[in-house]
């Protein structure tokens, strides 16, 4: 059987861990691979680590096809829906999964934007059924579009963004594997790539300081917030307006006593 592998593709969704991959290959040593890998045409798309293991070891396996396809961004779209509905996966690898599918789908959009209109199908697509075509994902607009496809929130998807424009990659991978949470990641990014780098080699406690550093210089340039009034004094305010309308109240009512002994009507 030929298998091609795509390197693009390969490396288009974040490997396992060595404890992951070792788990993985105790699994397909005691049971075998169950799990028929999918290919398009003679490209693996779902199995790389399986079809590597399997290798290995002479561990026989299964196929599958999957015909839907018309190009490699569909593909790809199709392994990103497949890895978030996946458990396993952490928050920060949904949410770089979520916006990967977002530059793929918003790419596509301009593209058939600027394209005539008789060119907006390939030839593939044309002559495809209709049934076996992919169906066309929505544009994202907004960071909460992303967020709740990778079920987290809005600002978490903020600094993940931060971690891939600024991060080195030993930060990126510190964040990836748990040692660091994605709040702190984002202000560790924040920092020199050297200080990143010193950061991530001192371990844990490292990481976590520097974060801390980061956001106590960013609390202390701040503009200090207005100090909230004195609750005595604004008391004693409502008090002072309380009395004038009772005095204007009081004064009011022995005018009208007055005006009716004028009058030589009876008062109360």
């Amino acid at each position: 059987m030929n298998i091609t592998i795509n390197e693009e593709l390969r490396s288009f969704i974040d490997p396992l861990t060595a404890n992951e991959y070792a788990a993985l290959e105790r699994s397909l040593l005691a049971e075998g691979c169950r799990d028929a890998l999918v290919l398009w045409n003679d490209v693996l798309i779902d199995g790389h680590n399986r079809y590597e293991i399997c290798q290995k070891h002479a561990i026989e396996f299964k196929t599958v096809q999957n015909a839907t396809f018309a190009s490699l961004d569909d593909v790809m779209l199709w392994m990103i829906d497949n890895h978030l509905a996946r458990r396993s996966v952490s928050d920060y690898q949904r949410g770089v999964l979520a916006l990967r599918k977002k530059d793929i789908v918003a790419a596509r959009v301009a593209q058939r934007a600027a394209e005539p209109e008789a060119s907006k199908s390939t030839p593939s697509e044309q002559s495809a059924p209709e049934a076996a075509r992919v169906p066309e994902s929505p544009p994202w607009n907004t960071r909460e579009d992303v967020a709740k496809a990778a079920r987290v929130s809005s600002n978490t998807i903020s600094q993940i963004e931060r971690i891939q424009k600024a991060a080195t990659p030993q930060l990126v991978e510190a964040v990836r594997s748990g040692t660091i949470s994605i709040n702190a990641a984002a202000n560790v990014a924040s920092l020199p790539e050297s200080v990143q780098i010193a950061a991530v080699a001192g371990g844990r406690k490292e990481l976590q300081q520097a974060a801390r550093q980061v956001r106590e210089q960013k609390a202390a340039s701040r503009p200090p917030k207005e100090p909230p009034a004195d609750a005595g004094t604004e008391l004693r305010a409502q008090v002072a307006t309380l009395r004038e309308k009772v005095d204007a109240l009081s004064a009011e009512n022995q005018a009208l006593k007055e005006r009716l002994a004028a009058l030589g009507e009876p008062t109360a």
